[in-house]
């Protein structure tokens, strides 16, 4: 399993988790122009015809606004990767509606505690706390070919303001875990929101500090939930209240006490990350 992070900010969202055994891909969100998406495929050597499915995380323009656009270029190409979103998402999201109508198709369901099959994983949806209509992060599976255990396993939790406890449970016991550090708490308080958007991004309904991914990192190790882990990805880094130096040191100060080998990186905005 590979995880090509094509874009991760307040400016766009996309994320491709590659199978290796089977050559297909899903696609977390697309708030990014088709252009963007379509060379991040190219320069990570993924085949866009092996693109099964798409999941929405949620209804924000950041994580849809150019669904429409890759989804009618795919389309002239024969290509009609499965759409997944929540109703509720759906309802709010008007370029997302537009985008599944002008490929005329219908998304299929996404829900807390559903379980997806797509391109060779087993997808677990779970529920994220985030000012959306819903919103929701993964657990992306690769099993075995008997299917009595797994090869990998990877964590995507993005656009939350606290940690769910289904979603801590969710996040043990991953390879690859990509996690949301949104912003460093003093550069947000001194910064230049305006206080009432300063108090969005803080409250349990907005975004993962810094520090908060760094106490669930060191939640999941006490609980022994981090003995597969190889990388952790610093996910939507605000450009404004943060620097991508911050979430690799405040992470990497947890990760070196769980094992040296652990590999902590930022996801960027304007370039391409590639774990696997």
């Amino acid at each position: 399993m590979k995880l090509h992070v094509i874009a991760s900010g307040s400016r766009g969202n996309a994320a491709l988790i590659e199978n290796e055994h089977t050559g297909e891909g899903v696609l977390v969100d697309c708030g990014i122009c088709k252009r963007d998406a379509l060379q991040g495929f190219e320069n990570v050597g993924f085949d866009v015809s092996q693109l099964s499915s798409i999941l929405i995380t949620h209804d924000h323009s950041d994580h849809t606004k150019g669904l429409g656009v890759l989804l009618r270029a795919l389309a002239k190409h024969d290509i009609h990767p499965s759409v997944y979103a929540h109703e509720d998402v759906v309802a709010a999201s008007k370029p997302l509606r537009e985008a599944l109508s002008s490929v005329e198709t219908a998304p299929a369901p996404l829900r807390e505690g559903l379980s997806l099959s797509c391109a060779g994983f087993q997808v677990h949806v779970f529920a994220t706390s985030h000012d959306a209509a819903a919103s929701f992060g993964f657990r992306i599976e690769e099993p075995t070919l008997d299917g009595k255990g797994m090869l990998d396993v990877l964590g995507y939790l993005t656009d939350s303001g606290i940690i769910p406890p289904a979603a801590h449970e969710a996040l043990c016991g991953t390879r690859i875990l990509a996690i949301e550090s949104n912003h460093d708490l003093h550069m947000l308080k001194t910064g230049p929101y305006p206080f009432a958007l300063k108090e969005r991004v803080a409250s349990e309904l907005g975004h993962l500090s810094n520090d908060q991914a760094a106490c669930e990192l060191a939640c999941i190790a006490e609980k022994g939930g981090a003995d597969r882990l190889e990388h952790v990805v610093a996910m939507h880094i605000s450009q404004n209240n943060n620097t991508y130096r911050l979430p690799r040191e405040k992470l990497g100060s947890v990760a070196r006490g769980i094992s040296p080998s652990i590999m902590v990186i930022s996801a960027y905005q304007e370039r391409i990350v590639s774990v696997g």
